[in-house]
């Protein structure tokens, strides 16, 4: 064999030796890898696994359904009258005491609420007396506002010569005397028997018996239909 050819097998040995010795590196760290990364990726799935699955057993919150013939009290943002104001007015309120629902609270105490005048006449156009009818329309929970039904309150003066007012529940179809005059004709209306599903109101008659609501007069309301809020996500 001359030097060439032996120089050749040289070289061919040593390429099949460093090939093999490499294979063998690679096995090692693959045999001494494998265990803990298939361990940990193992581990990442099952974490995920289980996290899912609990979102998926864990109980949906459930809504709160506040019951009909719930009250609904509330002062006013503005003030309101049977001269000064219109039938279809937008009014504002806001809720004056937490509402709760088996223990739950359903409307805080604060919470908005808007209703419309459902009718306002002046003294003299209805049999000489005044009229003055709310209702509320909406209320606001959590940023989300919901249509509501509510009783109506209205109040009404008597007509001329009379010192009194009447208050008149919202589908009840009755009434209650709710004050009369401290004094003269320009006293405060200072009774307080309630209307069925009416509120009380701080209702004033003027010498020629209109009728004014002043801004935070308080007044409650009813639900007419259940009123269901969306729970918490």
């Amino acid at each position: 064999m001359n030097r060439r050819s032996l120089f050749t097998v040289f070289v061919a040995a040593g390429l099949i030796v460093g090939i093999s010795g490499c294979k063998n590196s690679a096995d090692q760290a693959a045999q001494q890898a494998g265990p803990d990364a298939g361990s940990s990726a193992s581990g990442s799935a099952s974490s995920a696994s289980n996290s899912t699955i609990g979102k998926l057993l864990a109980p949906a919150p459930k809504p709160i359904v506040i019951p009909a013939g719930t009250a609904i009290p509330v002062v006013l943002d503005q003030s309101i009258g049977s001269k000064t104001s219109t039938t279809g007015q937008d009014f504002t309120a806001t809720v004056r005491s937490p509402i709760e629902v088996g223990g739950r609270l359903a409307i805080p105490k604060g919470a908005r609420a808007s209703g419309i005048v459902k009718d306002a006449k002046s003294a003299g156009r209805f049999k000489g007396g005044a009229v003055l009818e709310l209702t509320l329309t909406s209320v606001t929970v959590g940023g989300t506002s919901y249509d509501i039904q509510t009783s109506v309150s209205s109040t009404e003066s008597k007509g001329k010569g009379k010192r009194t007012a009447g208050m008149v529940g919202g589908g009840a179809g009755g009434g209650a005397l709710i004050g009369g005059l401290a004094g003269g004709g320009k006293g405060a209306l200072i009774g307080g028997l309630i209307g069925a599903g009416a509120g009380t109101a701080g209702a004033g008659l003027s010498g020629n018996r209109e009728i004014t609501l002043p801004a935070e007069s308080p007044i409650t309301f009813k639900l007419l239909q259940p009123l269901e809020l969306k729970p918490k996500s």
